[in-house]
């Protein structure tokens, strides 16, 4: 039902949380299912725009970004700009509740964007994406909104990131600009609050922020990552095999990789031609949920669905 995505699992593999459009409504709120699809009833309170929602540790509580406290309805999109693919940054602020919904508190709230938070079931940390100076950088924080530190502090793109399962590292994907007009663009976009499409990379590393490396070197997309259970293998999507010789770019078609920490033993998963993405592996690592087109009756519709996980 509906359009839906980033489907998450909790810590004990029996629910899946996820942010779905549906019932009529203009944007995304925040569901909740049990792991075979059954259940499913929403646990946000229905106003503003939500996304990017996460059980803690100990599954007493749950995460998400919402715009509701900036403002109620569905915030405006900007104006299509031909040539150039963009979109906006909603004012999203930082959310924690019970499962069901009641307990609602704020518990990040930084003019701007602070969104795409995930815990770490380790040690219940989260880590989340903040708009400062005009740049989006990663920081981590108590569930409760306490001891905020700052990981990353360099111009571009730094969002989507992940716990490995013992808290020691952290994935992420990540833009650089590569010169003084893509900075320029960039802190312009940032002032607009806007993002626009740019080729995106995988990178790992320590948890304080330090030996940061990149794995994918390939001008694609590469976004969506987390981490399997061993915390050596990475599962992320990209559109690396979908080179478009009429447009000289890449095209639409994301599939499912797994790729090792360092880089190496780079492994396509999925061969199916529209959009899978927001891959996530069960604590056990026997199931893996992630959102996709595929099968749907209007083809921008995008559904969860969960696989086994065969080694």
């Amino acid at each position: 039902e509906g359009d839906n995505g980033e489907a998450y699992w909790s810590p004990d593999g029996k629910q899946i949380i996820f942010q779905s459009k549906r019932d009529g409504r203009a944007c995304d709120q925040i569901y909740i299912m049990q792991a075979d699809g059954s259940d499913q009833h929403m646990v946000s309170n229905g106003l503003g725009a939500c996304t990017c929602a996460y059980f803690t540790a100990d599954m007493s509580h749950i995460v998400y970004a919402s715009t509701f406290g900036v403002v109620d309805s569905c915030p405006p999109r900007p104006a299509s700009q031909p040539g150039r693919y963009i979109w906006p940054q909603f004012p999203y602020e930082l959310y924690s509740s019970k499962p069901d919904g009641s307990d609602l508190e704020k518990i990040r709230a930084n003019p701007g964007y602070d969104a795409e938070p995930t815990v770490c079931f380790a040690n219940n940390r989260v880590i989340f994406t903040s708009k400062i100076e005009n740049d989006l950088e990663l920081f981590s924080m108590n569930t409760d909104g306490s001891d905020v530190q700052r990981i990353t502090n360099r111009l571009g793109y730094d969002g989507g990131a992940y716990y490995s399962p013992d808290g020691k590292e952290i994935v992420w994907r990540a833009w650089y600009p590569e010169n003084a007009a893509d900075s320029l663009r960039w802190v312009t976009n940032m002032r607009e609050s806007l993002v626009e499409a740019v080729p995106l990379d995988i990178y790992v590393m320590n948890a304080d922020g330090s030996n940061q490396r990149r794995l994918t070197h390939n001008g694609a997309t590469n976004w969506a990552p987390s981490w399997y259970k061993d915390g050596q293998h990475i599962i992320f999507s990209s559109n690396m095999d979908d080179w478009n010789r009429a447009y000289n770019d890449f095209g639409h078609n994301f599939e499912l990789y797994l790729i090792h920490k360092d880089g190496s033993a780079l492994e396509r998963l999925t061969y199916n031609d529209t959009f899978d993405s927001f891959p996530m592996f069960s604590q056990d690592g026997k199931k893996v949920a992630f959102a996709s087109n595929r099968d749907a009756t209007n083809p921008r519709a995008t559904h969860i669905y969960v696989a086994d996980w065969v080694e």
